[in-house]
């Protein structure tokens, strides 16, 4: 196999990983769409099952990268498959990190996200809050 069809197979097979994300992402946003059930714990299994499968995909990617930046810029020109299928993945990833910002807002104005994103109380309050602290102890 010589090398432009490597990082074409390896392009393809990122991208189906990709493809299974992205699907993963449009199930969770379903689930969380419903007024009160949030996604169920075998959506949130099928994406750690992912997780693995998905850095083996990028650490083949990052080879190939190398391979694809020591090649002449003729030889990079004459392969536009290559630039489809990047163009392809990027468009995949897109999608993928929109609809998890969006199925993180729901998580978030459900109250269920971490608690250390949280505004703490105090801080909420005016902005020269410790200043004015300071000036009723000190006077």
């Amino acid at each position: 196999m010589t090398n432009i069809q490597q990082i074409a197979q390896t392009l393809r097979e990122h991208s189906t990983v990709c493809e299974e994300l992205l699907g993963l992402v449009m199930r969770e946003k379903k689930a969380w769409q419903a007024p009160d059930a949030p996604p169920s714990l075998e959506l949130y299994q099928a994406k750690r099952a992912l997780l693995p499968r998905l850095n083996q995909s990028l650490d083949q990617i990052k080879s190939c990268r190398g391979v694809w930046q020591k090649m002449t810029p003729q030889d990079r020109a004459q392969n536009s498959e290559i630039g489809a299928l990047l163009q392809q993945t990027q468009n995949l990833i897109l999608k993928i990190i929109v609809l998890d910002r969006e199925n993180e807002q729901v998580l978030l104005r459900r109250g269920l996200g971490p608690t250390a994103q949280k505004t703490p109380v105090n801080r909420q309050q005016q902005p020269h809050f410790v200043a004015e602290l300071y000036r009723r102890k000190h006077f």
